[in-house]
């Protein structure tokens, strides 16, 4: 496994990393084996860059990051903070954030979180910019090793780059969302930030195996939020209308290479971009781990397929994403 270094956190982290959403549950019921099997093989595998939350499965995530075997020395785990209903939306305060991260910590069974990030917290909370005050105060206390932010548009981790000690942006980027390399990438690695890229296949879309027929558990948010009606409608299948999504990856098999299958072209194109420090990608199945940690070892993308997906992106899929981006 290839590493890349995380902004001026130091930290050497995979360049495929590991998105524990699903450990909570979000999307659809796990067990504890199956969790427990997934975080086994991301080691095996040298992951060694896990991204969890406190609102992941109101905190099953964390404690089963926490309980499983051990952190080894090799590991990040970032988390993050901003979502519970205790400070969301309007309920921030120095001491609430200090609480809940001392929760993660105690469920992720450490003394220093690697990373803490905001998690999507609302545009005026950022740009007022108190909060970043309040984790450099953390940082002080050792509560927290670096911190950063998860946000949803550009605008708003342009807004992050003003703080000095951001290590890291956790922004969507993928190729249904393509803006960030021309608007943010420069920027970023000019203040020495790190990029972690979520929702690299798009909620799935991007791995190619959908139809406009296929449906998704109660509890999963491709079910409940594909119209955003829980939260941004652009955390759940890129902010496409989900049958337009299926019929756009349909036409993107025309650009994939030979000896690639959809997941792994989707992944190794954003693995091109020299300023991405980590691809967070979650996963359902245990087998699903290997099948993105080999993306890492295919050859870089010709420039060809990367201008013929550029066009592609601003002529077919640019104007299906509803939300601000």
């Amino acid at each position: 496994m290839k590493t890349r270094r995380l902004g001026k956190s130091g930290f050497n982290v995979s360049e495929i990393g590991l998105g524990c959403w699903q450990l909570g549950g979000d999307f659809g019921p796990m067990g504890d084996e199956d969790a427990s099997t997934i975080l086994a093989n991301a080691s095996r595998l040298g992951v060694t860059f896990w991204d969890t939350a406190d609102v992941y499965g109101s905190g099953l995530s964390e404690h089963r990051i926490g309980t499983h075997y051990g952190k080894p020395d090799n590991l990040i785990v970032a988390t993050k903070v901003g979502r519970s209903p205790t400070l969301y939306p309007d309920k921030y305060t120095k001491a609430g954030v200090r609480e809940s991260l001392e929760e993660s910590a105690k469920r992720l069974c450490v003394e220093t979180i690697d990373l803490a990030q905001l998690h999507c917290v609302p545009p005026e909370v950022l740009k007022d910019g108190e909060i970043f005050a309040w984790l450099e105060e953390l940082q002080t206390d050792g509560l927290i090793r670096h911190f950063g932010a998860s946000v949803e548009t550009i605008e708003e981790a342009q807004w992050c780059l003003e703080h000095e000690k951001l290590a890291s942006l956790q922004i969507i980027f993928n190729i249904f969302r393509q803006d960030a390399a021309e608007k943010l990438f420069d920027a970023a690695a000019e203040k020495d930030i790190g990029i972690i890229v979520r929702l690299p296949l798009a909620s799935g879309l991007l791995s190619g195996k959908f139809t406009k027929d296929s449906e998704f558990s109660p509890s999963d948010h491709r079910n409940y939020n594909k119209d955003g009606k829980a939260f941004s409608v652009g955390e759940t299948f890129n902010g496409i209308p989900f049958e337009k999504g299926v019929e756009l990856a349909d036409e993107l098999r025309g650009f994939l290479p030979e000896g690639m299958d959809m997941t792994q072209f989707a992944l190794r194109w954003i693995l091109d971009h020299k300023a991405v420090s980590s691809i967070i990608a979650g996963v359902s199945r245990p087998e699903q781990i290997a099948v993105n940690v080999e993306a890492g070892d295919l050859p870089e993308l010709p420039r060809s397929v990367h201008e013929t997906l550029a066009e592609f992106y601003q002529s077919r899929v640019r104007e299906h994403i509803r939300c601000q981006i």
